[in-house]
């Protein structure tokens, strides 16, 4: 070996040197943050478990270290179809929050974070399921027996004639709900359910347009009730409008015969009195009257000599 080959190996050296304490180093070596925890496996079995963040040592090229989530995570459900107790069919959405709380447990009997999703998601609908099918629609719906407000008195007293109470309401049976799902979740998988909710309820789409007719039924009852009763109002104020005016008029009637009779004695007064001051004027301009009242161009008087008649149309006649 020549000079030039010892001094090039002499330089290969050290450098292979650093690439290998730089490799083994980083085998050794790994860290683990805040929002982790770790599970040291050894031949596929777990030997250590760190959930202090911070550096450590492992043996190099021998354990792996497989990282779990340290913050909580979500769970986001699909919506299921339930019949309440009372017989509504109703889609539940739900959703959730969930964190391992024993990474060597949860590796051992699931090994990832999705099949810890796959878990949720059978317990969670599961106890749904169970839960709102035991109790009635408004129970879900509801928390407490607080009067409602609404729009007509109708709707008001529909809402009470279905005698809705509330004995425990929606947030005792979410409650249950969390309380049935985590049953045996920490002692099995290592993992604890934090919270859970009901995202959204609605009525299944096959009996929403059914839920629509029911509610114009409603609509129409109400609205047929209104025009009932403003027929009865109508016929109310009609009949006390005619009974008003039937009340004038025959006031009116009463005014009218009363004035008439008056002017009649009036009238017989002055005739009286004419007749009083000059009886025969009084006698002839009667008598006129009585002409024109019967007297005309067809009209033929047979007058016998000794009628009041024939005396004032004898003395036109002579005059």
């Amino acid at each position: 070996m020549n000079k030039e080959q010892t001094k090039t190996l002499m330089i290969i050296i050290p450098i292979i040197a650093v690439v290998a304490i730089i490799i083994i180093a980083s085998s050794a070596f790994y860290v683990v943050d805040i929002r982790s925890q770790a599970v040291v496996i050894q031949f596929g079995k777990p030997v250590k478990v760190v959930t202090e963040p911070g550096l450590n040592v492992k043996a190099p090229f021998i354990q792996k270290v497989r990282y779990f989530e340290k913050r909580i995570l979500e769970w986001d459900g699909e919506p299921s179809d339930i019949l309440t107790r009372d017989k509504e069919n109703i889609g539940v959405n739900t959703w959730a929050r969930w964190k391992i709380v024993d990474p060597l447990k949860f590796y051992t009997s699931l090994g990832r974070e999705s099949r810890g999703q796959g878990v949720l998601d059978e317990v969670i609908e599961s106890a749904v399921k169970n839960i709102v099918s035991s109790y009635p629609l408004n129970e879900i719906l509801r928390d407490t027996n607080r009067k409602l407000v609404y729009t007509t008195v109708e709707l008001e007293k529909a809402e009470i004639a279905k005698k809705v109470h509330v004995d425990k309401g929606r947030a005792k049976l979410v409650e249950e709900i969390k309380f049935m799902a985590n049953s045996g979740l920490s002692e099995r998988y290592g993992l604890e359910l934090i919270d859970v909710r009901i995202k959204h309820i609605n009525y299944v789409p096959t009996v929403i347009p059914k839920i629509y007719d029911r509610m114009r039924s409603e609509r129409i009852r109400i609205a047929n009730k209104y025009e009932s009763e403003g027929r009865r109002m109508e016929a109310r104020i009609l009949g006390n409008m005619k009974k008003e005016l039937d009340g004038i008029e025959s006031e009116g009637y009463k005014i009218a015969v009363q004035t008439r009779g008056e002017a009649d004695a009036d009238a017989l007064r002055i005739y009286a009195d004419a007749y009083e001051k000059a009886p025969e004027f009084y006698s002839f301009t009667k008598t006129l009257e009585t002409f024109e009242k019967t007297v005309n161009k067809n009209t033929r008087l047979y007058l016998s000599t000794d009628s009041d008649y024939y005396q004032y149309l004898n003395k036109y006649t002579e005059e």
